[in-house]
């Protein structure tokens, strides 16, 4: 387990080609790999959001949001706050089993999760939530076995009044 902190940025860009390679070519030559990256429109089509997520010392992350600050076509960048709510969506496909549809059943609460596909004797499960909720029940749902899988990375939005 990597034990370096994990770090979620968000940059507001315009929306214009290029953009992206240079924001990750900044993270690139401080030695920063990215974890995820969400890039989604905004209200305003002229600007895309990007949310990254890295795992790293601080320093090298501030040094990182300046530089990224810096760049064309980049309106604003930060580290985020708690003072968000975050989500993240994963599909799953296991084998289908009585066992697996119950387990899915009894924890479709406590995991937002659900069972959107049944095709071939695969069930394709979905689940919405924080990173930590996908990350344990991954865990959990790794005894029924899990021949594929598929995570969007964190998304997220500053809380009340704050713009993100």
């Amino acid at each position: 387990m990597n034990k370096l902190p994990l770090h979620t940025i968000s940059v507001l860009v315009a929306n214009k080609p290029g953009v992206l390679v240079r924001i990750a070519l900044v993270f690139a030559r401080r030695g920063y790999n990215i974890d995820s990256l969400v890039v989604s429109p905004t209200v305003n089509p002229k600007f895309s959001r990007m949310t990254i997520t890295a795992r790293g010392d601080t320093e090298t992350l501030e040094q990182i949001i300046k530089n990224v600050a810096k760049l064309v076509d980049v309106i604003h960048c930060e580290e985020h706050p708690a003072n968000t709510v975050e989500k993240e969506l994963a599909l799953l496909k296991t084998k289908a089993s009585p066992a697996v549809k119950a387990f899915v059943t009894k924890n479709a609460r406590k995991f937002h999760v659900r069972i959107d596909d049944t095709s071939d004797g695969f069930y394709i499960i979905e689940q919405t939530g924080t990173t930590d909720e996908l990350d344990e029940f991954e865990g959990l749902l790794k005894k029924f076995g899990i021949p594929e899988m598929i995570r969007t990375g964190k998304i997220l939005i500053t809380r009340g009044k704050q713009t993100t």
